[in-house]
């Protein structure tokens, strides 16, 4: 996780930057620990919008995600917060974002909250994108065969099952659909008027319009659907019905991989190994 600074402990020479667009700032309010982000407050204004605040500082992989983010932004409309300006300080980059007041989905079952989340990610599904690097090229470095040794898994799984359909993926999952490729409950904010905003554009790719519905039926197992309750739900209501079903199996063995080789935890990573084999066993 990277560390997290205070307002008042950036460099003044950052503050400036932030005041000369900005204005006055009449109270900071500091946001939960985000693992990317080196600053993330709320700034409040007199009599002007709140403006939240996120700053990297030093070059490395959390600033070009924080750069994505900013420049994925002219794509998105009003379906992720806009960015008011963004900034190289020194070594800080910073970017600051209209302020969305908003509560993180459920996604449980039954959840009211399930018919805004599809809303957004078919939005996000009709955005043409060609021009963000692939998602099938971000994956074509394949996990299981380095994950193979690890006892605890080998004993348990298929392995060569799902190294064999990991293969598959990068060329099944290709398109020119708009991708976040990280949905997940806190990335939806939901609003008083029902709709949903779609937060953290670290990781935006291009792909098939399925491959962000097929992220978030993982999500919807961790939150307590069946395998099959969730795969429906997306059937219904999202372009997860475009996907055949290899695609799906080819996915779920790919992300599998990649979340027990990366994951921040290991029981989404356990989530995602479950739904892989439930899958490898519909194709028995």
């Amino acid at each position: 996780m990277t560390p997290l600074y205070d307002w008042k402990e950036l460099p003044a020479a950052v503050r400036d930057v932030v005041h000369d667009h900005l204005g006055p700032i009449s109270e900071t309010v500091p946001a939960a620990a985000m693992r990317s982000s080196s600053v993330a407050v709320t700034l409040r204004r007199d009599g002007r919008p709140s403006v939240f605040l996120k700053g990297v500082r030093g070059v490395s992989a959390a600033m070009r995600w924080l750069r994505n983010e900013a420049e994925i932004a002219p794509l998105l409309g009003g379906l992720a917060p806009e960015v008011l300006f963004q900034q190289d300080v020194g070594d800080w980059l910073v970017v600051g974002f209209a302020h969305v007041d908003g509560q993180p989905a459920a996604l449980g079952p039954e959840s009211p909250d399930l018919p805004a989340v599809a809303t957004a990610v078919n939005r996000i599904g009709a955005i043409e994108a060609p021009h963000l690097r692939s998602l099938a090229d971000r994956w074509k470095t394949p996990w299981w065969p380095r994950l193979a040794a690890r006892a605890e898994l080998s004993g348990a799984l298929d392995v060569r099952r799902l190294a064999s359909w990991e293969e598959k993926a990068p060329e099944l999952l290709t398109g020119s659909c708009l991708l976040h490729t990280d949905l997940h409950a806190d990335q939806f904010l939901l609003g008083d008027d029902g709709g949903a905003c779609v937060v953290d554009w670290g990781w935006p790719a291009s792909g098939a319009p399925w491959v962000d519905p097929a992220f978030l039926v993982i999500r919807l197992v961790a939150a307590g659907h069946r395998p099959a309750d969730a795969e429906a739900w997306a059937r219904a209501h999202t372009r997860w019905a475009s996907a055949s079903p290899d695609s799906v199996t080819a996915f779920a063995a790919c992300v599998a991989g990649l979340w027990t080789g990366k994951a921040a935890t290991e029981s989404l990573a356990r989530t995602a190994r479950d739904y892989a084999s439930w899958r490898l066993a519909l194709t028995a």
